[in-house]
């Protein structure tokens, strides 16, 4: 969270985190390397400067596809929720090995040229109609330029200057990257490979990646259905029991808005599913220490206003519940953000039995 601008504070999670992360990346860098020198055919004009180049550049693809497969893993089961709090630790790191993958490459191959290395790569081969002789190399130039921007953007401060709405959309750039890599990595492929593992791999979690986004963006619309409001203007939601306790049920109103519906401490409370600091889905939280907090990055909200708890000063919008005759109702009008509303109160039997 932040107020203004915090530095970011670590704890033992993050550090468990990223050491994981970074003996991940080496062992697997260390064992392409191993596996890649031992399987040479003899004659075989391969240069460790060449695997290494190889090494970084499988590396930074996969951590990719595994940044891109925390976000729908986590929407299809809450095991995966806490990843999603330094996700942007593996972003930065994605972008370090790319940089190292690109500048050896550079080197080693357009470094004895009379011109620049960039320009070299960009005029040494104009192919751009043929697709065993694209310059490939171009194009993963340009994701490595969006990574970039992504790596050097993903610190809090970045976010508050931009805010969350230009902020998320900057960072959406990371799918147009990707596609760059794909291609970078098939083309490439064409040129130089023989062997069948790089593009069946390239091919295979390409399919994986579209098919846990499309999977959880199905489950999301059946999960998360259009509800419209009757004739007082109030969407009747059936018993609050059915809302699991400290978690929330989504729903989308007719507008398309959509409204995270907690339940905590025998009490029901609404709020917007978007959170204030980068869009993340509220609704996909819990509650914890009272506070409404963020599957994303942990920020927190008090469920009966929309307010940070102090020293924070952020808010969202809230929206009035109210329980008759064992029914919960919401009203779909959001209130200006922070408003003071009253959670609605579970009749006591109720709420015991189902303890």
């Amino acid at each position: 969270m932040s107020h203004g601008y915090t530095a970011v504070q670590w704890n033992r999670f993050k550090w468990r985190y990223d050491a994981v992360v970074l003996a991940g990346v080496t062992f697997f860098i260390a064992s392409f390397v191993l596996m890649t020198m031992g399987s040479r055919i003899e004659g075989q004009s391969l240069t460790m400067v060449q695997v290494l180049v190889r090494a970084f550049g499988a590396a930074s693809f996969l951590l990719l596809n595994v940044i891109l497969a925390i976000g729908p893993l986590a929407r299809l089961s809450a095991r995966f929720k806490p990843l999603l709090y330094n996700r942007r630790h593996m972003g930065v790191l994605c972008f370090l090995l790319a940089l190292v993958h690109a500048g050896l490459a550079l080197l080693w191959y357009q470094g004895f040229s009379a011109l620049n290395p960039v320009v070299a790569l960009f005029v040494s081969n104009a192919r751009f109609t043929s697709i065993s002789g694209f310059p490939f190399e171009s194009l993963g130039l340009i994701a490595l330029f969006l990574l970039a921007v992504l790596a050097v953007s993903s610190h809090d401060f970045w976010q508050a200057a931009l805010g969350p709405s230009v902020w998320k959309r900057i960072h959406m750039s990371v799918y147009a990257a990707y596609g760059l890599l794909v291609v970078h990595i098939m083309l490439g492929v064409v040129q130089g490979e023989k062997a069948g593992l790089y593009p069946a791999s390239v091919i295979g979690m390409f399919c994986l990646i579209a098919g846990l986004h499309g999977f959880s963006a199905f489950t999301g619309r059946v999960t998360d259905r259009k509800v419209k409001a009757s004739l007082d203007g109030w969407i009747n939601l059936g018993a609050p029991q059915r809302i699991p306790e400290n978690r929330a049920k989504t729903i989308r109103t007719a507008k398309g808005e959509r409204i995270a519906v907690f339940r905590y401490d025998g009490k029901i409370s609404a709020v917007t599913n978007i959170c204030a600091h980068q869009n993340g889905p509220l609704g996909e939280g819990r509650i914890i220490d009272g506070c409404i907090t963020c599957p994303w990055h942990g920020w927190q909200y008090r469920p009966e206003d929309g307010r940070s708890p102090p020293p924070f000063a952020e808010k969202i919008s809230t929206y009035r519940v109210q329980i008759d005759n064992g029914v919960l109702y919401v009203h779909p009008d959001a209130l200006p953000p922070g408003t003071q509303t009253p959670p609605a109160l579970i009749e006591t039997k109720a709420h015991d039995q189902k303890k």
